[in-house]
């Protein structure tokens, strides 16, 4: 019997697996990097992150997300609660757009809370481009923006 080489997809099982290995689900993402960067014909995605620590080494805040084609995300914003109020949210999003700006970004774009940090955002020139009311039930997500200068 003649094979058509799609053997493997053959019989695909859809399955729960809420728990997956960071590695499988990176090499996923990997795959679909691929194909961004394939159909754009942009290969310049790259992570972009800044980490604070304490003087033992210990994470008490970062600054994490990439770059790619012209635009930058802020996936991940956090300061420990015990170090938060001191200016180092602020000296985090300050180094992330720098960084971003050197790699030619033009934009760079946020989600965050009503209830976390919105307004770190828009004084550090970030725009409210949209908000989801109820995401979650009662509080709102906010969509940033900023444009950074050529």
């Amino acid at each position: 019997m003649a094979t058509t080489g799609t053997a493997a997809f053959d019989f695909p099982r859809l399955r729960a697996e809420h728990d997956l290995a960071p590695t499988e689900l990176n090499a996923i993402e990997e795959r679909l990097d691929g194909d961004n960067r394939r159909l754009t014909g942009r290969d310049d995605d790259r992570g972009l992150v800044f980490l604070l620590r304490d003087t033992a080494g210990r994470p008490i805040g970062i600054a994490a997300g990439y770059s790619w084609a012209g635009i930058a995300e802020l996936k991940l914003m956090w300061v420990d609660e015990a170090c938060r109020g001191l200016g180092h949210g602020s000296k985090l999003l300050d180094a992330f757009v720098a960084e971003a700006s050197a790699r030619g970004v033009r934009r760079i774009w946020v989600a965050t809370h009503d209830f976390q940090a919105p307004g770190l955002y828009e004084r550090a020139g970030f725009e409210r481009m949209g908000e989801f009311a109820g995401w979650p039930e009662g509080p709102s997500n906010i969509i940033l923006c900023r444009t950074v200068a050529a």
